[in-house]
């Protein structure tokens, strides 16, 4: 496992599904963590935050990038400079090279969250057109909320049938519109100061033909199958139980008609739309 701290620290496990399991593809973590990513390198002329996305030698000399002496990960936001009335301020958003199809399994292992008035910190992905091959947003709070929301966005014609043993609470069921088909988390310390104060916690997203599903743990309840987990070997989700946010397959959204293969995003943006 590996960890990004967003003011947090990380580690990313992508897998791909064979018939033994979900065999380990990409590790991102450690020294190497930030080897495998296009830092974004403009204002954020996607959400309309207040900051300016690093390119990656300045995010690197302004260490708003780096791992620490732990070997973790850590993406952050500018908090020492003052900066003007209506200008910018720096932070870092950071894509994956790789594109990752059906059949993948994104795990992240995180420390620490931002949080607070204006943050929007997110891990999501994205297919090659955006928006138009689909989003999924694993971890997408805002302001001061208490819990993690959820959501996949697609183009017009995908709703959501939550299953009954769905663990969140679905927001809004048409994935077409602005924000997404939503799902709020119901565990605790998902988000906020609590999310930190219990040690972090760790989400897995499955990205299959037959559905999205999104699990989360607070760190003493992270499973035996992840905790215990190596960069090499196999992962087992079969005894994880029902996922937080459950979006399968059916008459009302066929996944393969709105997802093509997805690159992760990581970053933090302030106020925006």
């Amino acid at each position: 496992m590996a960890f990004l701290r967003f003011v947090s620290l990380f580690s990313l496990l992508c897998c791909v599904f064979y018939c033994s399991g979900f065999d380990v593809v990409h590790d991102y973590s450690g020294a190497s963590f930030f080897d495998d990513w296009d830092f974004f390198g403009n204002w954020d002329n996607l959400t309309l935050g207040d900051v300016w996305w690093l390119n990656a030698s300045d995010s690197f000399s302004q260490k708003l990038a780096y791992v620490n002496d732990a070997g973790h990960a850590v993406m952050k936001v500018d908090n020492t400079s003052n900066v003007p009335f209506n200008e910018k301020r720096n932070t870092v958003r950071i894509t994956s090279k790789d594109f990752y199809s059906f059949g993948s399994l994104w795990v992240i292992d995180l420390l620490h969250i931002p949080y607070g008035c204006s943050v929007w910190p997110a891990f999501w992905t994205k297919g090659s057109l955006w928006p138009d091959d689909g989003e999924i947003d694993i971890i997408e709070a805002i302001n001061l909320m208490p819990n993690n929301q959820m959501a996949i966005h697609t183009t017009a014609g995908c709703l959501h049938d939550p299953p009954p043993d769905q663990t969140g609470r679905s927001l809004e069921r048409d994935c077409g519109t602005g924000s997404g088909c939503t799902v709020q988390e119901t565990t605790s310390n998902s988000f906020n100061s609590g999310f930190a104060a219990a040690g972090g916690g760790v989400w897995a997203t499955q990205f299959d033909v037959s559905g999205v599903y999104i699990w989360f743990w607070s760190r003493s309840n992270v499973p035996a199958s992840i905790s215990q987990a190596t960069s090499s070997s196999p992962l087992d989700i079969s005894q994880w139980g029902p996922p937080s946010a459950s979006y399968p397959a059916g008459a009302n959204c066929n996944i393969t008609n709105f997802f093509t293969a997805q690159q992760l995003v990581l970053d933090i943006t302030l106020c925006g739309d």
